[in-house]
């Protein structure tokens, strides 16, 4: 052991109560610090699971970006063009070629995706209708990209393979229309093409407008009801890392010449609430930390003024400026290493009671914990942010020690 982490233990053993009050400073500012960021982190990872596991990854659609310019407009660039009398065509909308496209896709490392036909229908039951979105799919590529699975509280995407006329819908469209198990209804597409669907499955998502608007059968009888036949008008594509969305979704984009929407695009507006949340959120708990290291600069700052005479001589024996600050940098160093490592065991403690809460929203029918997160970056940004804050707090009186002239004191002593 150095001289000066000596003297500095010294100082510190012989100001226990000030010694005592800075740590605990130190302690909870760490503790108080996970605990909130634990809280706030956890709940920001579970919004954006809930909404990442409940949404695509990325979304190719059977749209373009920016739209293709008339042809007329393109031959006259810098001409007043007026094209008048001229009828659209009434195309079969889709993706097209999209078998190819899809062996793209699934040629990319790290994802998942899915095929499907997307429409409006019109459900029809007991005199009552009802504007739904008709989703077609195939139950075994769907399994791999969509949670919908999970939510069936009644039935399996697997009944729609196995029966070519089945419908899956969620509780609330359910109990709207008085639906139960083996129930069936009409549905009725823009082409007036009719089918009667039985119900083999029932989901429940916990979003009252999914739950009532979304229905799921199999491709192949989407296709046939839209009149779209070996049609298919969006991919749904998941991936190992969702965060890395959007980079994919740019590089589908230029290969397939498709819009396609990363879950990142389509929450600009979520995430960019969630990014000030946590930087207000941030600010405050260091805060709590920049005030206690006031109490460590209130410490040291009483031990420079009370060793004033001791400095002295430490300096006439040939303790050079650089050596009498690192003394009480070490003071500094000492507190912050102490608090940090018993804030971080009382952090601990307070993130694991915090996690066993149960609360009951308003509106919600069962109970929920609080959200956690422990990620090993938060402690080291606590423990860390800490010992700065010590340092930093330490060094002015530090940079004051190393200033004491010996001569003038030891002269005053005299």
């Amino acid at each position: 052991m150095s001289i000066q982490l000596g003297i500095a233990l010294t100082h510190l053993i012989h100001r226990k109560r000030s010694t005592l009050v800075s740590l605990i400073g130190i302690v909870l500012g760490v503790a108080f610090f996970l605990a909130v960021s634990s809280l706030m982190r956890g709940s920001e990872y579970d919004f954006i699971k809930r909404l990442v596991d409940n949404s695509p990854h990325i979304t190719l659609s059977d749209e373009y970006r920016n739209p293709a310019s008339q042809s007329a407009v393109s031959r006259w660039p810098d001409g007043a063009v007026e094209v008048r009398r001229v009828k659209p065509l009434n195309e079969v909308r889709g993706i097209r070629g999209h078998a190819q496209k899809l062996a793209f896709i699934e040629s990319l490392p790290g994802l998942r995706a899915a095929p499907t036909l997307v429409s409006s229908v019109v459900l029809t039951f007991a005199g009552r209708t009802q504007g739904v979105t008709l989703t077609g799919a195939i139950p075994a590529k769907m399994k791999q990209v969509s949670t919908i699975e999970e939510k069936l509280i009644d039935g399996s995407l697997d009944a729609l393979a196995a029966n070519s006329n089945g419908i899956i819908i969620g509780v609330g469209l359910a109990k709207k229309f008085g639906l139960s198990m083996g129930s069936v209804l009409n549905v009725a597409s823009a082409t007036g093409e009719v089918r009667a669907l039985k119900i083999v499955g029932i989901f429940r998502t916990g979003n009252a407008g999914y739950d009532e608007t979304q229905t799921f059968v199999s491709l192949k009888r989407a296709q046939s009801l839209l009149d779209r036949p070996n049609r298919i008008n969006r991919f749904i594509i998941q991936l190992d890392d969702p965060y890395t969305a959007r980079d994919v979704a740019a590089i589908i984009e230029a290969r397939t010449g498709y819009k396609s929407v990363s879950w990142l695009e389509a929450s600009e507006d979520l995430m960019s609430v969630l990014f000030v949340r946590n930087m207000i959120m941030y600010s405050v708990v260091s805060a709590i930390l920049v005030v206690a290291a006031f109490g460590i600069y209130n410490t040291i700052s009483t031990i420079v003024m009370e060793k004033t005479h001791d400095i002295a001589i430490l300096k006439s024996m040939g303790f050079h400026a650089r050596d009498v600050r690192r003394i009480f940098l070490a003071e500094g160093v000492i507190l912050g290493l102490i608090g940090s490592g018993m804030g971080v065991l009382l952090g601990t403690g307070l993130m694991a009671l915090l996690g066993r809460v149960e609360i009951k929203p308003p509106g919600v029918s069962e109970l929920v914990h609080l959200p956690i997160y422990w990620g090993y970056e938060q402690y080291l940004l606590a423990a860390g942010f800490a010992l700065v804050s010590a340092m930093g707090a330490a060094y002015l009186p530090a940079r004051k020690a190393g200033q004491v002239q010996p001569v003038a004191i030891l002269r005053g002593m005299g």
